[in-house]
């Protein structure tokens, strides 16, 4: 079992939420600090304060970051300089809004910077770069399961993290390096991403289509969804897939997906 206390934490968007439930709960648990990014510099503030009242100086520390900037760069920086190292990132940051005017934006925080704080972590942590190893979160959904069609690029998104997180997980990238890779496939959460002012389709019909067919999905609580993903980091191989829906314990789903990229690959190679 993988152990939380005395470690250094790092997770984006986690300023609310699941975010600001995750950094609680590595908090509960005995964590040495964590680092909690966020661009909502109030909500994060407020997370920050009630924590070191209290758990105490030097356990938390809240850093405005805009992940699709170099504020990312900076905050990696900051914190090795400060703590020696990181020994845990969860990339948690992430939006669901296909709007004309919003859909590149979700594509940049969604995958872009997902991925290069993954390589950021990944290069700090290598076992055979100098580091001692360490694990990696990322934070896909459920849509990367199936095809959410009133949402195709945030879905898109959520698949791509599935893929990435997966193939830099396998062999022979954790044999040489010591970084386990896990995802994490949240269900709908009772969170502000489903806000109606944040939550919007790629056009005024899909929208009402969008919004009609939200009134009859299951909505989990955020604390289901931090419980899963503390027992993913427990006991999670590397490159393993875990789906928390509905309130139910966190599952290992590593060979179903497995099998369902069996089946899409037959045929490639032959």
């Amino acid at each position: 079992m993988f152990e939380i206390r005395d470690k250094v934490f790092f997770v984006t968007g986690a300023a609310a939420g699941i975010g600001a439930g995750i950094v609680r709960a590595f908090l509960d648990e005995g964590a040495k600090h964590v680092a909690a990014l966020d661009i909502d510099i109030n909500s994060g503030k407020a997370l920050e304060q009630e924590l070191l009242a209290k758990y105490g100086n030097d356990k938390v520390r809240f850093h405005k970051c805009d992940v699709t900037s170099n504020d990312l760069d900076v905050v990696y920086d900051n914190v090795v300089n400060d703590f020696g190292y990181i020994d845990v990132v969860v990339n948690c940051a992430g939006i669901m809004n296909d709007s004309p005017n919003a859909y590149i934006k979700e594509i940049e925080i969604n995958v872009t910077a997902l991925i290069k704080s993954s390589f950021k972590a990944f290069d700090l942590m290598r076992k055979d770069k100098g580091g001692r190893g360490g694990t990696i979160i990322n934070i896909s959904s459920i849509v990367g399961l199936f095809q959410a069609h009133l949402l195709p690029v945030y879905t898109a998104t959520k698949s791509a993290v599935l893929q990435f997180s997966n193939c830099l997980g396998k062999e022979p990238h954790f044999t040489r390096s010591g970084v386990r890779v896990l995802t994490l496939c949240f269900g709908v959460t009772d969170t502000s991403l489903f806000s109606p002012t944040k939550l919007e389709a790629f056009d005024k019909e899909t929208n009402e289509l969008l919004k009609s067919s939200l009134v009859d999905l299951p909505m989990q609580k955020p604390e289901s969804a931090v419980k899963g993903l503390i027992h993913a980091y427990k006991h999670g191989e590397t490159a393993s897939t875990w789906l928390v829906t509905t309130d139910r314990p966190a599952e290992d789903i590593t060979g179903n997906v497995t099998k369902a990229y069996e089946v899409m690959s037959q045929g490639v190679f032959s």
